[in-house]
């Protein structure tokens, strides 16, 4: 009579079915747990903190009705956040569709061809630039060489060399986690390709294209190097970006700061509208990606 080996004896089964997990593995999965859990709470701590911080010390300052309709000249913030959102608008116009289209470029046409790796290698180069340098590089081609005066739109000239960066490598992994499965039952239907792109690929990463839109623009509205170099400041209203100096948020603080500590109210306070205005342009960014995304049944 022969006897089962080790390795061929019938593993025991609980009457579900299922083989029972070991003491082990349970303790291991919820020492992981509890690290993860942990790692959240330390990682909310500063970020809590932070926002504690900003509404307790500009509170103050964005509850009165002049800081949202008067100028700065008037004790108000108007011309500020009127000169970030439209720098911010048309640095976002130019840097998103060229940064979805390299995108699709390298995802959906590159297929490792020699453009497509020199544009990846250009792409990791502009990830690591920073902002001054996008500026100095800015300036250097519109004033010094084309001896072109400074603007709002200058700055946005530099700042989408910020944001594009940001654009092709969150497009680009979004697309590459849209099932190939979807694709090709598309091409067997006689869908084109770029029909296919359009239809079915960017609905498909629309809200996760949307999500790396959005820290893109989180990112530039908060940069101060480029409105420092590239325009100047003024305690008035110009909603003109395209001639004359125009003031932005994070400008209007560096200028505040160095007024000493009785505008320290006046900086916390534009600190805090930088912050509210990013939230509602995130907010109503992911509300309109899931209004226009797939609908899942």
């Amino acid at each position: 009579m022969t006897t089962l080996d080790a390795s061929t004896a019938p593993v025991k089964r609980t009457p579900s079915g299922f083989t029972p997990v070991k003491k082990s593995r349970q303790v291991g999965d919820k020492s992981a747990a509890v690290l993860v859990t942990a790692a959240v709470v330390i990682a909310m701590i500063p970020l809590i903190w932070l926002v504690w911080t900003l509404v307790a010390r500009g509170l103050e300052a964005i509850l009165s009705a002049e800081w949202w309709t008067k100028s700065e000249l008037r004790g108000g913030a108007l011309n500020a956040i009127i000169g970030t959102l439209e720098q911010t608008f048309l640095a976002a116009v130019i840097a998103i569709p060229i940064g979805i289209f390299v995108a699709i470029y390298l995802v959906e046409y590159g297929n490792g061809s020699p453009l497509a790796r020199i544009t990846t290698f250009m792409v990791d180069i502009l990830s690591g630039v920073p902002s001054i340098v996008a500026a100095l590089f800015i300036y250097a081609v519109w004033r010094t060489t084309l001896d072109l005066p400074r603007s709002g739109f200058v700055v946005s000239l530099a700042l989408v060399l910020l944001m594009a960066p940001i654009v092709i490598r969150s497009t680009e992994e979004m697309l590459k986690i849209v099932p190939q499965d979807l694709r090709e039952a598309s091409y067997a239907l006689g869908v084109p390709k770029w029909k296919t792109i359009a239809k079915i690929v960017l609905p498909t990463a629309l809200s996760g294209i949307v999500t790396g839109v959005m820290l893109a623009i989180a990112r530039v509205m908060g940069e101060s190097a480029p409105v420092l170099i590239l325009v100047g400041s003024t305690k008035v209203i110009n909603t003109n970006p395209f001639e004359g100096n125009q003031q932005s948020l994070p400008l209007m603080m560096v200028q505040q700061y160095n007024n000493g500590p009785s505008a320290l109210d006046t900086v916390w306070g534009a600190a805090l509208t930088l912050v509210i205005l990013v939230a509602i342009v995130y907010f109503g960014a992911k509300l309109v990606s899931k209004l226009f995304s797939p609908k899942k049944f």
